[in-house]
């Protein structure tokens, strides 16, 4: 199988789950694995605040890639699906300067996601 894929990287997650139980031990409590993930920001949060190396940041952004893909399983959503539905979505959307920084979001009467 392609490592590049969305399907290698959910089968890797899933054999990690299996190898420690999550589903037998709280892991895939999602309860749980929002706090977890709001940890891996503040560590993402403190490499660019910090000034830490990519190699880092790379890092911490992995840890989030992993967790969301575990919560995908944990709560039976297709996040290969739902992403591209959402990048559908966002393709249609206007962006605005906000603050001197672009924004693409739902500004009051666009779409309704």
């Amino acid at each position: 199988m392609n490592r590049d894929s969305y399907e290698a990287m959910l089968d890797a997650v899933q054999a990690f789950h299996d190898k420690h139980e999550f589903n037998r031990h709280g892991g895939e409590d999602l309860v749980y694995r929002v706090a977890l993930m709001t940890e891996e920001l503040g560590e993402i949060s403190a490499c660019v605040s910090k000034g830490k190396s990519v190699d880092e940041l790379a890092e911490e952004c992995a840890d989030l890639l992993i967790l969301l893909i575990g919560t995908a399983i944990s709560a039976e959503l297709d996040l290969n699906r739902a992403f591209w539905d959402k990048m559908e979505t966002l393709s249609r959307r206007n962006s605005r300067m906000i603050d001197g920084r672009i924004r693409v979001s739902r500004f009051g009467t666009e779409d309704s996601c």
